[in-house]
């Protein structure tokens, strides 16, 4: 079985599992630039983790102080990982776990401090991460990983945008 590492916070250097090659978890490298450039925006953060995958991404969070994370996936070996992961850390009274499309969450979750989207690269769709900005509250931070330049985001306001290798990572506040 594959197996990220939590790289910084209360979880460093504990292995998670990853639903396998279903999916691409974010390299470390790319983690720890993308909670760099959110910094201290995490701690007492309330948190979507779109496209969740293993979970990192939410866990990470988690170690460095978020109260609150949803993890949402449409793949049910991701919900069943998450789910794993969260219990093994013993974490998971800290989250909520939703197995459906990322443009599905809709109205019940509204107000997310920040939301952390690694949607797959093969199959990018722009029109699923702008139903994402509804969730967030205004003043909120969205970080995508995405393939190629940022895009632009409709009621999103670019901040910051690093490429790593073949991966991007940008940081958007809502307006």
């Amino acid at each position: 079985m594959d197996t990220v590492t939590i790289t910084s916070g209360k979880y460093r250097g504990r292995k998670i599992a990853t639903p396998g090659a279903a999916t691409h978890p974010m390299g470390s490298r790319e983690r720890l630039a993308l909670f760099n450039m959110l910094d201290e925006r995490i701690k007492n953060a309330y948190l979507l983790d779109a496209f969740a995958g293993s979970g990192a991404l939410g866990i990470e969070a988690l170690s460095r102080g978020s109260i609150k994370v949803v993890f949402v996936d449409d793949s049910v070996k991701a919900v069943q990982t998450i789910k794993k992961n969260l219990k093994v850390l013993g974490i998971d009274k800290e989250a909520t776990v939703i197995k459906t499309k990322a443009a599905n969450i809709g109205n019940d979750f509204l107000n997310f401090d920040v939301i952390l989207a690694d949607p797959p690269y093969d199959n990018f769709n722009q029109g699923e991460i702008e139903c994402l900005t509804n969730t967030l509250k205004s003043g909120g931070l969205m970080a995508l990983s995405h393939p190629d330049d940022a895009p632009v985001l409709e009621g999103l306001t670019l901040l910051k945008s690093r490429q790593y290798a073949n991966a991007h990572v940008s940081i958007y506040v809502k307006n």
